[in-house]
This record gives structure tokens, C-alpha cells and sequence, in this order.
């Protein structure tokens, strides 16, 4: 176990329980706390007792941001070199997160500022609580929302959502988040952890070499016009098939001979 305690994770019925873990600082990113998120995907990604990721904060917060004293200011202290190495190790592991092989989940339990809507936006589904508060405090201290959170608020709001979100500096609860779509359902605190589970336990259910395929194919068909989009789905399909074509036969087969389901109302089951 590394000595960097700035995120932590535990297993449990294979739903991995990460947290950043730094509570009297409302879970701002710094250096290290980026490093160690790093070194957690790595030891979780591709672990057998794992199926899906849950990412959230300890205490009132699920993550206010960078850290400005030791992300920008100390960092920035040492040079353009320091400061292009802090960018890549944050923005590495939300990449690597975006891309990640199991299904995972923003459980926003608090508040979520800034640089923490790239992680937000990273994790494939996202759940908060009513009484969490999102913002884009950047324009309140003279900057504009770097780091990749302008991109999230375009992506995830709308262009009327997104320009008064990074204008304006005003927090929206997590019942508007659900609203604008930066997030995919807002429950009281009190349910937010059910509510995950429950929807973590529907994602183990399902076969996961088709939930890497469906995941993959969200991020990138965004960005193409429909005949790149359909030729890459094409291709994305026999790519899953050729991995796990018995998966394929399996489903096929419970529904048309066995009878045993119906993909409309649930998923086939996966043998283990």
C-alpha cells in the first residue's frame, strides 16, 4: 500500500469504493493526490474481483477543484517544467479514466467545483446528491474554466447552460445538475450510496466485453458524422465478437431457444 493516503479504495462485492481523501481540503486535487489516482487505476483496471469503479470524496465534499496553493501556486513556483508535468499527471489519469475497461461511476457527494468536473465528466455515469453544489467559481478570481471544464460544460449542458454556467460563477444543487444533464439523476444524500449500488449491481450483470464496446462507442461517435459513426460500429461489433463471440451466442441463444429472457426488460446471463 503506498504512504499517499490522498485517495484511497476498498473492494467490496466487486464495486471498487474509490475516494479522494483529502476531507479539510474538500478533496482538492494536488500533485500527489494525482499520482496516487493514478496509482489506484492501475491496481484496480484489470484486478478479477473488480467489475466497476466508484469514484467519490470523503467528508462534505467530492472534490473542490486544484488545489490553488499547491497544484498552481507552488507548482508554477518551479517552472514552466513542473507545471507541464502537474498537467500531466492530472489530466493523465482523467484520460486513462475516460478510457477506463470497467463501467464506473461519479457519486458526487458534496461539493464539486472546477477541475473536478474532469473527472466528473471521465466517469461514465454520474449520481449526486440534491444537496451537492457544482460551480465554476473560475471568472469569480479572474480566469476562465481551464483544465478541460469549459469542454465538459459544452459537452454535458448545452451551448445557453454552458455559457451562463462559466459566466455567471453561480453554484447549481445537485436537483439542477440532474436538470442541465451534468449529471444522470440527483437523490437526498441519504439514498445517494443505495442508489449507486443499485445501479452498480445492475452494470455486474451484464457482459462486460460489451459494456467496454458500448462505452468506447458513446466517447467517440460524438464527434463523427453518421456514416463514420455507423462504419465504426460496424467495426467496434466484430471487434467484440472476435473477443468474446460465446458471450454473443450465449445471449442469442437464451433468448431464441432457451426463452429464458428478454433484452427488453433485462440482461441474459453472463456465464461466468
Amino acid at each position: 500500500m503506498s504512504e499517499n493516503n490522498t485517495a484511497t479504495y476498498t473492494v467490496e462485492n466487486r464495486i471498487a469504493w474509490v475516494k479522494f481523501n483529502r476531507p479539510e481540503k474538500r478533496n482538492c486535487m494536488s500533485p500527489a493526490l494525482n499520482q496516487r489516482m493514478m496509482e489506484i487505476l492501475d491496481e484496480v483496471e484489470h484486478h478479477p474481483d473488480t467489475g466497476v469503479l466508484v469514484l467519490s470524496g470523503e467528508g462534505t465534499a467530492w472534490s473542490a477543484g486544484m488545489d490553488l496553493k499547491e497544484y498552481f501556486r507552488e507548482t508554477e513556483a518551479k517552472g514552466l517544467g513542473a507545471t507541464r508535468q502537474a498537467q500531466r499527471e492530472s489530466y493523465g489519469w482523467w484520460r486513462r479514466l475516460r478510457w477506463f475497461q470497467k463501467p464506473t461511476i461519479a457519486m458526487v457527494n458534496g461539493w464539486c467545483f472546477g477541475g473536478g468536473y474532469g473527472p466528473l465528466f471521465a466517469c461514465d455515469l454520474a449520481f449526486a446528491a440534491e444537496e451537492a453544489q457544482f460551480g465554476l467559481s473560475e471568472i469569480n478570481w479572474g480566469i476562465l474554466p481551464g483544465g478541460g471544464a469549459t469542454k465538459v460544460a459544452v459537452e454535458l449542458l448545452g451551448f445557453r447552460n454552458a455559457m451562463y454556467h462559466a459566466m455567471m460563477g453561480e453554484n447549481i444543487d445537485g436537483k439542477k445538475a440532474a436538470d442541465w444533464g451534468l449529471v444522470n439523476e440527483a437523490v437526498p444524500l441519504a439514498q445517494l450510496q443505495v442508489r449507486v449500488t443499485e445501479v452498480a449491481d445492475v452494470l455486474l450483470k451484464k457482459n462486460p466485453v460489451a459494456l467496454k464496446a458500448a462505452k468506447d462507442a458513446i466517447r467517440r461517435v460524438g464527434e463523427m458524422t453518421y456514416d463514420n459513426a455507423e462504419d465504426y460500429l460496424i467495426r467496434a461489433q466484430e471487434a467484440a465478437n472476435f473477443f468474446d463471440n460465446d458471450g454473443r451466442k450465449d445471449g442469442i441463444r437464451q433468448f431464441l431457444d432457451d426463452k429464458s429472457y428478454k433484452p427488453g426488460l433485462g440482461a441474459y446471463k453472463v456465464q461466468s
